[in-house]
C-alpha cells in the first residue's frame, strides 16, 4: 500500500463508463439514489414465535422500514418441526419458528405482501418457505405473480461457511434450480436466489475471497441451470447477491465495485448472456456482524453507522444494519430502531445519495477496485481449475482458504497488529449494562402443543397422499417444486417434506 497514488490511466474516464451502463462498475442504474429514491432498508428480524415476529414487522415498518427480512430459528433452517428431538432448546432462539401453513400466515397477519418486499433468508428448506409464502398470499387473494422479494437458497456456501445444509450437494442444487425454474413461469418479480458472500466474510475470508467465492458460486449456479434447459436470460436476471460491509470503507466500496465488473464480464463474455439485466450485479447488503464486540456494545452503532456508509458508497441495492447488541443476543425494539435510524440519517442527512458513485475517479479507489479484481479473478480461475465451486469445496480448498484468513486475523487481533476499540485497546472498567432480549423456554412446549393441534385438524389421508406422490417424484427429475406446494396445502409440515427427501436422497455430512 502506497500512502498517495497519483498515476490516474488516461483512459480512466472511458474505461469506467457511466453509472447504468456496462460494466456497471459505477452502478446498475443511470441515476442510483439522485432521484430520492433510496435502497431498500430491509432489517433483519424473527424470533420467538411467529405472533412476536408479526408484531416486531408492523414495529418497523411504522418505523420506517421499506422491505421484510426474515430471520428462522436453527430448527426451520434445518427442515425440522419444533416438536422434534432435535429441536430442543433452538426453538425460537435465533428466528422465528416455522412449521406450518397457519405460523406462515400469522407471520404475516395483516401485512399486505403485494405491497411489501421480503427477504427470506432460507437456504436447504428454501423453497418450502417459498411455497408457505405463496400460500399465505393465495389467502389474501394475490396471485403470485405480484410478489416480490428474495430467498437465499445459496446452498453451496452452506458447505464452507455457514452449516445449515440438509442434502448431498447433487440433490441441493435440484432444489435450487427447480426454485429457477418454477419462479421463472410464475414468480416473475421474485429473486430466485441471494448469492451469498455475507457468511463467506463472517466465517473469516479478506475481502477479495468474498468476491472470489461468491461469484464461483454463482457461475455454478449459473451452469446448473444451462444444464437443465434453462435460456440464461430467461432465469439470469432474477439472480441477486448479497455482501458483508464490514470497516475498512474504501475497500468495502470498491469491492463492490469489483464485484460489479466481474459479474458483468462473466455473464457477457463467458455465458453469452442477451439481456442488459442479466450482466447486472444486484445486491443486499448487511453490516458485518463479525465486526461487532459484547465489549463496550455503543461502540457497534459507530461501526454499523460507517459500514453502511461503506454499502451506500459502493451503490447498494438493499441493505441492513446490525444492532449494537447483537454480539450479546437478540436486538430489542430499541437497538433495532437505532440501527433502522442509522440507515435513514444516511438517506436523508448525510448528502451522500445525492452524488452517484461519488468516490469514482480517487487514483487511491481505483487502485483498490483494480487490485480486488485482479485478486478474486485469479481465485476464481483456481476454483475453476479444481473443476468448480462444488469440486473446490469437496477438496477443501475453498474451506482452507478462508480457515487460513480467519486464523490471520485472530492472530493481528491477539498481536494488536490489528486495533479493535475497546476488546484489545481503549478499553474501559464501566461496561455498560444494557437490557438483552430473551427467548422464554416456554415457547418449545408451546409450539409442540401448536403441531400436535395442526395435524389433529387435518385430513390426514390427504396429507399422507401428498407426502407419498412427492416422495415418488423426489426419485424423477420432475420439477418437485409443485408437489410440495401440494403437500402443504394438504398441510403437511415442513418437517414432514424434508423427512421424505431425506429418506430418498439422504443426509450430507462432511
Amino acid at each position: 500500500m502506497k500512502p498517495i497514488y497519483c498515476n490516474a490511466p488516461k483512459d480512466l474516464a472511458s474505461r469506467l463508463g457511466n453509472p447504468g451502463e456496462y460494466p456497471y462498475t459505477r452502478g446498475v442504474y443511470p441515476k442510483m439514489y439522485s432521484t430520492g429514491r433510496y435502497w431498500t432498508m430491509r432489517q433483519y428480524a424473527g424470533f420467538g414465535s411467529a405472533k412476536e415476529s408479526n408484531e416486531r414487522y408492523k414495529y418497523l415498518l411504522s418505523q420506517g422500514t421499506t422491505g421484510l427480512s426474515v430471520a428462522f430459528d436453527l430448527p426451520t433452517q434445518l427442515g425440522l418441526d419444533p416438536d422434534s428431538p432435535l429441536s430442543k432448546g433452538e426453538v425460537g432462539k435465533v428466528g422465528v419458528s416455522i412449521a406450518t401453513v397457519d405460523d406462515m400466515a400469522l407471520l404475516f397477519d395483516t401485512i399486505p405482501l403485494d405491497k411489501i418486499t421480503t427477504s427470506m433468508t432460507i437456504n436447504a428448506p428454501a423453497m418450502m418457505l417459498l411455497a408457505l409464502y405463496i400460500l399465505v398470499a393465495e389467502k389474501q387473494g394475490i396471485a403470485s405473480s405480484a410478489l416480490g422479494g428474495t430467498i437465499q437458497n445459496d446452498i453451496l456456501k452452506e458447505y464452507v461457511a455457514r452449516g445449515t445444509y440438509i442434502y448431498p450437494p447433487k440433490e441441493s442444487m435440484r432444489l435450487v434450480t427447480d426454485i429457477f425454474e418454477y419462479c421463472a413461469q410464475n414468480l416473475p418479480r421474485w429473486n430466485t436466489i441471494s448469492i451469498s458472500g455475507y457468511h463467506i466474510r463472517e466465517a473469516g475470508s479478506t475481502a477479495a475471497q468474498e468476491i472470489a467465492f461468491t461469484i464461483a458460486n454463482a457461475k455454478e449456479y449459473v451452469r446448473a441451470a444451462m444444464s437443465k434447459g434453462l435460456d440464461i436470460d430467461q432465469f439470469a436476471p432474477r439472480l441477486s447477491f448479497f455482501f458483508a460491509s464490514h470497516n475498512n470503507i474504501l475497500e468495502e466500496t470498491a469491492k463492490f465495485r469489483a464485484a460489479r465488473r466481474i459479474w458483468a464480464n462473466i455473464m457477457k463474455n463467458e455465458f453469452k448472456a442477451q439481456k442488459e439485466k442479466s450482466l447486472m450485479l444486484r445486491f443486499h447488503s448487511q453490516t458485518g456482524g463479525s465486526t461487532l464486540s459484547a465489549q463496550q456494545p455503543e461502540n457497534n452503532i459507530v461501526r454499523t453507522a460507517y459500514q453502511a456508509l461503506a454499502a451506500v458508497l459502493g451503490g447498494s441495492q438493499s441493505l441492513h444494519t446490525n444492532s449494537m447488541d447483537e454480539a450479546l443476543g437478540l436486538p430489542t425494539a430499541k437497538s433495532a430502531r437505532i440501527a433502522l435510524r442509522t440507515q435513514q440519517i444516511l438517506a436523508y442527512e448525510s448528502g451522500i445519495p445525492e452524488a452517484i458513485d461519488p468516490l469514482a475517479g480517487s487514483y487511491y479507489l481505483e487502485h483498490l477496485t483494480d487490485n480486488l479484481e485482479k485478486q478474486a479473478l485469479e481465485l476464481i480461475a483456481q476454483v475453476e481449475s479444481l473443476g468448480g465451486s462444488v469440486k473446490a469445496i469437496e477438496a477443501n480448498f475453498i474451506q482452507n482458504e478462508i480457515e487460513e484468513s480467519a486464523y490471520q486475523f485472530q492472530k493481528d487481533i491477539e498481536s494488536k497488529k490489528r486495533i479493535v476499540v475497546g476488546v484489545n485497546k481503549f478499553i474501559s472498567d464501566d461496561e455498560a449494562n444494557i437490557p438483552i432480549q430473551k427467548i422464554t423456554p416456554e415457547l418449545q412446549k408451546a409450539r409442540e402443543e401448536e403441531i400436535k393441534q395442526f395435524k389433529s385438524n387435518r385430513e390426514q389421508d390427504l396429507t399422507t397422499a401428498s407426502l407419498e406422490k412427492l416422495a415418488e417424484i423426489a426419485k424423477s427429475t420432475e420439477n418437485i417444486f409443485p408437489f410440495i406446494l401440494t403437500a402443504f396445502r394438504n398441510k403437511a409440515t415442513i418437517g414432514e417434506i424434508n423427512d421424505v427427501l431425506r429418506n430418498i436422497w439422504g443426509e450430507y455430512s462432511n
